[in-house]
């Protein structure tokens, strides 16, 4: 997979964004304003005009004070006059009193009129009571329509939606749109793609909704296809477009479109940046990822807050904690998802007491955590052994934070008490549970009965898993692992036909590095990579020095029914160890060495890997499914507690 250039070459035409400072929309007396400059005559306020394009300036730039000073200076005024500060006193939630006011002394009201009253209605009160005012109404017309069609869709009453669209006697973009995005939304996409072929017009956003829909539900290519066929596409569409890439496990697709979409001229936004550091995250592609750093430092977004907090997490998951760490105190205005995603990146990386004082630190700060800042809290106990504090932070969770336990909050509790070896507690929490457990939860108890050889735990977990999901590998691999570490080959015969008869694919486990901007992948017992010759011999010399520094393989976690000698070269194939020789051969000396995998680590590779950051004076730092290990001069950072 090669990503060498695909942001090298980049060319922001950002212009400077010029922010506006909003003063308080005031929702007092009109008459408790600042007065105007001196430049604002008395011959302006009698040109109706020229005063209603001065209001709406105002109003645009959230300045209610001068609107109202301009308004009550006027000697005429139209109904567009008052419906202008009727929308200026709208748009703050819970002046609603003030805008009926506002809206009784209006001398002839028309359809605008009526139609900001509904939104304030249903802004403030909810779908029945605009409803109710909807009924009333005297005049009537399209976007009176299409306020209610987009209030029942935004609260998923579709059926409603759907009697109101098709009573409504016209019909336009905004229409098709809102029915379109809110069959979207409540997860009805045969009834999204029958509305949106239906729809006798359309706009671009009607257009990305259906694209966002086929994203949602996998359909990359029928989204591929509209994409296409776009004669004028808006940023929201390119952002619908990589997101959807990326959502769907195909970040270098959009990461190209990316690209392409800074090459139209188009001005990436914050969403923009979301979507593609997330994807260089997915690909642990840190070196692309930190081009996307600079895109950004040039950019205006270099001070928003979800641009810092997208770079403080891909930082995280690409194994620099240390960056992340600086971003993450850079970033001036922190929000939850900020403070949520460093403390996430601490505990990934097994910093477990770092990630607990940056909880404390949120605290203090006046945050409230959610249910989010748990996982991040429960994973950093899991990491760091912290096993009686989880449970404590777990009771506090429901007791003093009134936030119920979810089925990840579960997972990571049976995890923390797995692994600790307390598999009764663990088992004992899960028929607590006071909701169906996930699939999920089962699969964490087997892997925690594989470390500590439980086999009759292990059988209770597996029959779990695959009666909630029989087409789940993972109860068959992990029961088959455990069987085959206590040579019970008999058992591990008939789990693989079992297997093959349910038509249960094991997914293949690989590692990977990037060197010099490719991503360079490897499966165990490789013979696909180009320098392979070179890798086995560098294997073969590291095999023989830690051997004589002490090292044993662990044939437990050669999983075959083989003779020995055969297992130790299995092992010595596994995946993180090629790549991690390959890039013994390929990373200057003194940068880090980091693989990535999609499994997690074996036994045998986390000892051997000890020993070759001691021989060989190397940083070596490995990701797997569940967290980063630092190894350093012959130890790790999880302190073998993983």
């Amino acid at each position: 997979m090669y990503y060498s250039g695909l942001v090298r070459n980049f060319v922001l035409t950002l212009s400077k964004c010029h922010v506006s400072s909003s003063s308080g929309l005031g929702c007092g007396s009109a008459m408790s304003v600042t007065p105007l400059p001196s430049r604002f005559n008395q011959s302006m306020f009698n040109n109706v005009v020229a005063s209603n394009k001065l209001i709406a300036n105002f109003l645009r730039l959230g300045d209610m004070d001068s609107a109202l000073q301009v308004f009550n200076n006027m000697t005429v005024k139209s109904t567009v006059t008052w419906n202008s500060i009727l929308a200026g006193y709208a748009k703050n939630l819970g002046n609603f009193e003030v805008v009926r006011q506002v809206f009784d002394k209006i001398p002839e009201p028309n359809s605008v009129s009526y139609n900001i009253m509904l939104a304030c209605y249903l802004n403030n009160f909810g779908i029945h009571r605009a409803r109710a005012y909807f009924d009333v109404m005297p005049v009537k017309d399209t976007a009176s329509w299409n306020t209610m069609i987009s209030g029942y869709a935004q609260i998923g009453l579709m059926g409603e939606a759907r009697m109101m669209f098709l009573a409504m006697p016209e019909k336009n973009t905004v229409s098709w749109s809102a029915m379109v995005s809110g069959y979207v939304a409540c997860g009805d996409l045969d009834s999204a793609v029958e509305c949106f072929y239906a729809a006798t017009v359309k706009s671009v956003i009607t257009w990305t909704a259906m694209i966002t829909g086929y994203m949602k539900f996998g359909r990359v290519e029928s989204a591929e296809k509209l994409f296409q066929e776009m004669s004028q596409k808006t940023l929201v569409t390119w952002n619908a477009m990589i997101a959807g890439y990326v959502d769907n496990s195909r970040a270098e697709d959009g990461l190209k479109l990316f690209k392409t979409m800074l090459e139209t001229g188009a001005k990436p936004n914050a969403v923009s940046l979301t979507s593609v550091l997330l994807g260089c995250s997915n690909l642990s592609a840190l070196q692309l990822g930190r081009q996307v750093h600079q895109l950004v430092c040039k950019s205006p977004l270099s001070s928003d807050t979800t641009a810092g907090t997208s770079l403080v997490s891909m930082y995280s998951k690409c194994g620099e904690l240390k960056d992340a760490s600086k971003l993450f105190v850079q970033i001036q205005r922190k929000d939850l998802v900020s403070w949520n995603a460093m403390i996430s990146g601490y505990a990934q990386h097994g910093a477990g007491e770092k990630a607990l004082e940056l909880f404390d630190a949120m605290k203090n700060d006046g945050m409230k955590p959610d249910w989010i800042t748990f996982v991040a809290v429960f994973l950093a106990c899991n990491h760091a052994g912290f096993v009686d504090l989880g449970v404590q932070y777990f009771d506090a969770m429901i007791r003093d934070y009134g936030i119920e336990a979810r089925p990840e909050h579960y997972a990571c509790m049976v995890d923390l008490l797995g692994r600790r070896g307390r598999l009764s507690e663990a088992t004992d929490l899960i028929k607590s549970m006071p909701f169906k457990p996930h699939p999920a939860i089962f699969g964490t108890l087997l892997g925690a009965c594989r470390i500590h050889k439980n086999l009759d735990l292990a059988e209770f977990a597996a029959k779990n898993l695959l009666a909630l999901d029989p087409s789940s590998a993972t109860g068959y691999v992990q029961l088959a692992n455990i069987y085959a570490a206590q040579n019970r080959w008999e058992h591990v015969a008939r789990i693989r036909r079992s297997m093959k008869d349910n038509n249960v694919v094991k997914a293949p486990g690989y590692s990977w590095i990037e060197i010099k901007s490719v991503v360079h992948e490897f499966r165990s017992s490789d013979r696909l990579h180009p320098e392979l010759v070179s890798i086995h011999k560098k294997l073969n010399e590291l095999e023989k020095k830690m051997k004589m520094a002490g090292y044993i393989p662990d044939l437990e976690f050669a999983l075959h029914d083989v003779e020995e000698e055969l297992k130790e070269q299995l092992l010595l194939w596994h995946s993180e160890k090629l790549a991690i020789a390959f890039g013994l051969l390929k990373v200057p000396l003194g940068v880090p060495i980091r693989v990535f995998k999609n499994l997690r680590v074996c036994g045998d590779c986390h000892t051997a890997i000890k020993y070759i950051s001691a021989i060989e004076g190397r940083e070596i730092i490995v990701r797997d499914t569940t967290r980063f290990h630092h190894f350093k001069d012959g130890s790790c950072s999880c302190s073998d507690y993983w």
